[in-house]
C-alpha cells in the first residue's frame, strides 16, 4: 500500500482538496475557524503567494493527504494544514507527508519549522515528537483550538 502512495505539489485543478480534507477532520474534532476558513478558500494566494507549499498524498487517482509549509519569515515556515482521510489513517501517509516536507524543508534551506497543534490529537503529536520536534512557549497563537506549540531546528 505504502508504495502506492506518491506525493505531489499543489495544482491549481485540485485546489478543493486541502479544504475537503481539512474540514474533515477540523468539524470532527473542534470547529472550522475563522483563519481556517481564509486559509482553505485563498490557498494560493494565503500559502503559495508568500513562498509556502502544498503537498498532497495520492493514492492511485485519489487525494488522500495533504500537508502545507507556511512561510513566517525567511527562514522559519509552519507546516500547517496536515489532514489524512480518516479512511486512509493508520497507513503512514502522514509519515510520508511529513518526512517529504522535511526533505524539502532542508532542500530549500528552512531553518525552523513550527507546528500548531492540540493535546487531544495524541497520534499527530507523537508523530511531531518521533519526528523531533520539541515542545515550545505556546506563545500568542491564531487557532482558538492550540493548546501547543512545537518547533524543529533544521540545521
Amino acid at each position: 500500500m505504502m508504495s502506492q502512495i506518491r506525493i505531489t505539489h499543489f495544482e491549481p485543478a485540485y485546489r478543493d482538496a486541502i479544504r475537503r480534507l481539512n474540514v474533515e477532520w477540523l468539524e470532527k474534532y473542534f470547529h472550522v475557524e475563522e483563519i481556517d476558513r481564509e486559509v482553505l478558500s485563498k490557498p494560493e494566494e494565503v500559502i503559495l503567494a508568500p513562498g509556502g507549499e502544498i503537498f498532497y498524498a495520492w493514492y492511485e487517482d485519489e487525494i488522500v493527504g495533504t500537508v502545507s509549509l507556511m512561510k513566517t519569515d525567511e527562514t522559519c515556515f509552519e507546516l500547517t494544514k496536515m489532514a489524512v482521510s480518516e479512511n486512509f489513517q493508520g497507513l503512514g501517509i502522514g509519515k510520508l507527508l511529513m518526512e517529504y516536507c522535511l526533505d524539502f524543508a532542508i532542500k530549500a534551506g528552512i531553518k525552523q519549522i513550527i507546528i500548531y497543534s492540540n493535546r487531544r490529537l495524541e497520534r499527530a503529536v507523537d508523530m511531531y515528537r518521533k519526528f523531533g520536534f520539541k515542545e515550545m512557549d505556546l506563545g500568542p497563537v491564531i487557532y482558538q483550538r492550540a493548546d501547543i506549540k512545537m518547533c524543529l531546528d533544521i540545521s
